[in-house]
C-alpha cells in the first residue's frame, strides 16, 4: 500500500499517471472520510477511476457507481471433471450462444417462465420503491438474462483440481445504463443551480435527505437488484446447456454472486458512510468473492481478508492497460488467436479489443492483492462466449 495523500491510498503497483491525478481529484471532495482506497486494477474511467473505493458522509457520487449498476460476476462449482465432459467443446458453446442473448441491444425474444417469475418481483419491488423501469426502457422485461457486450462474458472453466465451474460477468443492462446516465444528469443540474464547485462535472453528487437523493437510492436499489437477478437468470440458462452438453444432471456444489459496481451503507473507521465500489469487490473477513483475468487468462475464487485500510475491498479483475481504440490500432487477430489457444471461442476480429494483452497481467494484480483476499481457485477457461 501507498498513501498518495491522507485520503488516497493506493494497492496498485501499475497505475498511469492520469489514473492517479483522476482519484486525486476525488479524494479532494470534502465529504469523503477516511480515504479513497485505490485498488490494484485502478484505471481511468468516467469522473471516478475504475478501481476505486469511494466512501462519503451524507452524499452520493452517481459516477463513482458507475453506469452499469450492479455489474458483477456469479459462479457455480459443479461436480463434473474436465475428464468427463465430451471433446466437442464447440456444441457446448454455440448452444449458450443460442441461449443467452448477446451483444449490446441484444435481447430475449420471449421470457422462459423463469425469467418471467423473475420479471414479477422486480415489477412488484419497483411499484414499492414508486417508479416504473418501462420509464427508462420499454423493453426492460426481455432485457432480463441478456449478456451484453465489452467485457462481459459467459465461460466454463477448470480449476487446479480440474473441477468444472461455471463462470460469467454482466450487469443491469440497457436499463440500469439508463437509470445510471438519468442521476449523473440529475447530480450536475443540482449542482449547478446550487452554485457549487466540484473538480470535474462527472463528480457532481446528490446530498442525503433531498428528494433527488432518496429517488436515486430507491432506482439504484432496484437497478442492482435486477444485475443480480440478471446473472442468475443467465447462470441457469447455462447450466441447462451444461447438462444437455454431458448427458446428466448438474448438481451445484456452490454459487458465488458478487457486484462490483454498487454503492452500499458501510461503517469504516468509526463511521458510517455510502460506500461505493467502481470496480471493486466487498472483501470483508470470509465474504467469498470473484476476481477474473482478462480474455484468455486466469480468473479467482476468493475469500476477503477484511483489510480495513482497503475499506474491505479488492480489485474487480485485471484492467485495461489499453484503450478499446488503442487495442485494436495495436493489436492483430493472429495476436489473439494465439493468446486465445486451447480455449474455445468464437474466432473474429469483434474481440481484438478484449485481448489479453490489453488487460494489466492478472498475477500483477493478485499479488497486489495478497493483503485484501486468500485465492481459494484458480480457474482456467475452457469455453469463452462473449458478445460483439
Amino acid at each position: 500500500m501507498q498513501q498518495i495523500n491522507s485520503r488516497l491510498m493506493n494497492w496498485a503497483s501499475l497505475l498511469e499517471d492520469e489514473t492517479r491525478r483522476q482519484a486525486e481529484l476525488a479524494s479532494k471532495l470534502p465529504f469523503i472520510h477516511p480515504h479513497i482506497a485505490l485498488m490494484p486494477d485502478a484505471h481511468l474511467g468516467k469522473g471516478a477511476t475504475v478501481g476505486s473505493v469511494i466512501p462519503t458522509r451524507g452524499a452520493i457520487i452517481p459516477a463513482a457507481v458507475g453506469v452499469d449498476i450492479g455489474c458483477g460476476m456469479a459462479a457455480v462449482r459443479t461436480r463434473y471433471h474436465r475428464d468427463d465432459l465430451p471433446p466437442k467443446l464447440s456444441t457446448l458453446r454455440t448452444s449458450i450462444e443460442r441461449a443467452v442473448p448477446l451483444s449490446a441491444g441484444s435481447n430475449n425474444q420471449r421470457l422462459t417462465d423463469s425469467a418471467r417469475e423473475r420479471v414479477g418481483r422486480l415489477s412488484a419491488e419497483a411499484a414499492r420503491a414508486g417508479f416504473d423501469p418501462g420509464r427508462y426502457a420499454k423493453n426492460w422485461e426481455l432485457q432480463l438474462g441478456s449478456l451484453g457486450s465489452g467485457n462481459h462474458f459467459i465461460e466454463v472453466c477448470r480449476d487446479e483440481s480440474g473441477t468444472v465451474w461455471l463462470f460469467l460477468h454482466s450487469g443491469s443492462r440497457g436499463v440500469g445504463n439508463k437509470i445510471a446516465s438519468h442521476h449523473i444528469r440529475v447530480a450536475q443540474e443540482v449542482i449547478t443551480r446550487g452554485g457549487i464547485s466540484v473538480p470535474h462535472p462527472d463528480l457532481a453528487y446528490l446530498v442525503e435527505g433531498t428528494e433527488e437523493f432518496d429517488v436515486y437510492l430507491r432506482e439504484l436499489r432496484w437497478a442492482q437488484n435486477f444485475a443480480l437477478v440478471n446473472r442468475d437468470e443467465m447462470m441457469d440458462r447455462v447450466i441447462a446447456c451444461f447438462a444437455e452438453f454431458v448427458g446428466g444432471p448438474v448438481d451445484e456444489v456452490e454459487r458465488v454472486q458478487c457486484h462490483h459496481n454498487y454503492t452500499e451503507r458501510e461503517t469504516h473507521f468509526g463511521e458510517t458512510v455510502w460506500l461505493s465500489r467502481k470496480g471493486a469487490i466487498n472483501a470483508a473477513r470470509g465474504v467469498p468473492g470473484l476476481i477474473p483475468g482478462s480474455m484468455g487468462d486466469a480468473s479467482y475464487v476468493v475469500v476477503g481478508r477484511g483489510d480495513a485500510m482497503s475499506l474491505n475491498s479488492s480489485p474487480h479483475g485485471a484492467g485495461r492497460a489499453y484503450s478499446r481504440t488503442r487495442a485494436r490500432k495495436t493489436f492483430t487477430r493472429e495476436q489473439l488467436r494465439e493468446a486465445m489457444k486451447g480455449i474455445e471461442f468464437r474466432d473474429t476480429d469483434a474481440f481484438l479489443d478484449e485481448i489479453p494483452q490489453a488487460y494489466k497481467p492478472i498475477d500483477v494484480v493478485m499479488r497486489d492483492a495478497a493483503d485484501l483476499v486468500e485465492i481459494r481457485h484458480t480457474l482456467r477457461q475452457l469455453v469463452n462466449v462473449k458478445g460483439d
